[in-house]
């Protein structure tokens, strides 16, 4: 049975969007691609990302064309199965040639299904309501946090509201040029 990987790109102070809903600060850390051999690593365990609706479509605006000799993780998430848990999307295209499975219905449902159809990773990228949604039926097995050198003071969490107290435990933290770290939990079940 896979196993669900959750990352997100957060600021030092815990946001994944700013108040507004951006996610202009990953700008403002230069270092956001000096994890690419931890994300390879990464992604070679993986068989499948997993996508809420918004985060295809910023995925899909930019990666189906990204040049792996310039960004090394291109490749594997080409290569990589794709599904967007969406109820509005009529079509997910990835690039001229591909496109993503749209999953419908409950969210929950569609990540559990996906679990039993693979033996590697999901990965799930931002995506917050369909992370949400898996933090909140304990469908989490691994959080990464990349953590840049900003603060926000105020956003949007990458934990959803009231979920409570959720133990994890440390299995790696990693330091990276430009003060960018990246810490991975397994979630205690």
């Amino acid at each position: 049975m896979g196993k669900v990987v959750v990352e997100q790109i957060v600021s030092a102070d815990g946001y994944a969007e700013d108040a507004e809903g951006g996610i202009g600060f990953f700008g403002n850390a230069k270092s956001v691609n000096e994890v690419d051999a931890a994300q390879l690593r990464m992604l070679s365990k993986a068989s499948a990302i997993v996508f809420g609706g918004k985060t295809y479509r910023m995925f899909a605006a930019y990666w189906p064309s990204a040049d792996p000799a310039v960004e090394p993780v291109a490749a594997p998430i080409r290569d990589l199965p794709k599904f967007v848990v969406s109820s509005t999307l009529e079509a997910a295209p990835w690039g001229p040639n591909d496109a993503a499975q749209i999953l419908r219905g409950d969210a929950v449902s569609a990540v559990r299904a996906l679990r039993e159809q693979f033996s590697g990773s999901l990965v799930v990228w931002g995506s917050l309501t369909l992370t949400d949604a898996l933090f909140s039926a304990g469908e989490v097995d691994t959080l990464r946090l990349r953590v840049l050198p900003v603060l926000l003071g105020g956003g949007r969490s990458f934990a959803p509201p009231n979920l409570g107290l959720r133990p994890l435990t440390l299995t790696s933290a990693e330091t990276f040029p430009g003060n960018l770290f990246v810490l991975e939990y397994n979630c205690v079940r």
